[in-house]
């Protein structure tokens, strides 16, 4: 069956209240009162019959049940709207040529039922909501979008975190803990209770936190000029200068720790195994060679530092000699984000794509595959699912 809507129904079929608001019907309705109606429409009796403005004698003697076939007159389409809960269908003989056209419209006696026909014809898109997301959406399991972070049976969402006014920038779930830590441009790092999903400990550090890595005991965060860490054992509190501008970027690898900053150099931290010693880490290198800030970095195997950053181009540091070994350029704007996985290199860009990168004959890294997105891919994250299927977030 066909569905049609049009600007007189209210004329047309007789109806005193308001045509339904077509924006409710997508999900996007914001306005408290509205003019015009937030229900299903219901119709007071069976069979009804549009006419154009001019009528026709052969029209006004059509009835429901026979319509004589008219010549010369070429057949017109009825387009069918994607939200509306009235049944029509067209007439089998064709109108005449005077343009005149038969509806039947379909009277449908229970509500429930228009809305149930509604939902099941309803294709979800998968794009997410954005009234969902802030709790305006009026359209509620009609609307066509998705009232969801995700779509497929293989996720569920187990608890939502409300404690940070502004963006969520790390999440460190240290081995062996429970308590999950995230970090926020607010300037908060905050411990979550895993059973609970309560908020147990705020700590401020009265700048941006740009980004969070937990290894050991320890907590890291990246903020402007240092980095933050916190043992979650002992208590202690320790500030690691050295950076210039924000730390975007914190990872380990070969027992250092390596933070990316705003000025466009990797900074190098060992622990100081001195029991006297100020501080339990010691500053042994800066990596140089990015002419933008360092954005992202990932630990590959064989002892290898891939660095993304804001200049487009990917570099390679053997963490032995902590010196850049190549430089790869796939990307025609900010590198986002890297991981390593197996034995190839994921890199994603605010220019779309995700470049698949795997090692040639010659010891070099090229691109194998270009997977392209509508969007800017802020960050990429891979795992396996239960039947060991691997999973890319992005």
């Amino acid at each position: 069956m066909a569905v049609i809507t049009t600007t007189r129904r209210t004329e047309l079929l007789g109806r005193t209240t308001s045509p339904t608001c077509k924006y409710w019907l997508a999900g996007r309705c914001n306005r408290n009162p509205c003019r015009f109606s937030h229900k299903l429409p219901t119709l007071s009796s069976n069979v009804y019959y549009k006419h154009s403005k001019k009528p026709h004698s052969c029209v006004e003697k059509m009835n429901s049940s026979s319509v004589k076939k008219p010549t010369n007159c070429a057949p017109k389409a009825v387009k069918k709207p994607a939200n509306c809960a009235l049944k029509a269908v067209v007439s089998a003989e064709k109108p005449t040529k005077c343009e005149q056209k038969a509806v039947v419209i379909e009277k449908i006696e229970n509500v429930e039922d228009v809305a149930a026909i509604a939902m099941a014809s309803v294709e979800k898109s998968r794009s997410i909501c954005k009234y969902w997301m802030t709790d305006n959406c009026v359209h509620g399991d009609l609307c066509q979008n998705l009232h969801s972070w995700f779509y497929g049976d293989g996720f569920t969402t187990l608890a939502k975190l409300y404690e940070h006014k502004k963006v969520v920038t790390g999440i460190a779930l240290p081995s062996g803990s429970d308590k999950l830590y995230s970090g926020s441009t607010d300037g908060t790092v905050r411990a979550w209770d895993c059973n609970t999903g309560h908020c147990v400990n705020t700590i401020s550090v009265d700048s941006e936190v740009t980004s969070l890595i937990s290894e050991d005991q320890w907590i890291f965060a990246g903020i402007k000029n240092a980095v933050k860490a916190w043992n979650i054992q002992t208590g202690a509190n320790v500030t690691l200068d050295g950076p210039k501008g924000q730390v975007l970027s914190l990872n380990v690898g070969n027992d250092i720790l390596l933070a990316g900053a705003e000025d466009g150099v990797i900074y190098a931290w060992r622990c100081n195994s001195e029991p006297k010693a100020e501080s339990p880490f010691e500053l042994v290198a800066t990596l140089s060679g990015h002419t933008k800030p360092v954005v992202c970095l990932a630990i590959g195997c064989h002892k290898m530092l891939y660095s993304g950053s804001m200049d487009h181009s990917i570099k390679v540091w053997d963490l032995d000699t902590l010196q850049c070994t190549m430089t790869l350029n796939g990307h025609t704007d900010v590198v986002t984000s890297l991981i390593c996985w197996d034995n190839y290199l994921l890199s994603s860009s605010s220019d779309c794509t995700v470049n698949v990168w795997v090692c040639t004959e010659e010891g070099t890294l090229k691109v194998a595959y270009t997977h392209i997105v509508e969007n800017a891919v802020l960050r990429l994250y891979g795992m396996t699912d239960a039947d060991a299927k691997p999973i890319l977030f992005c």
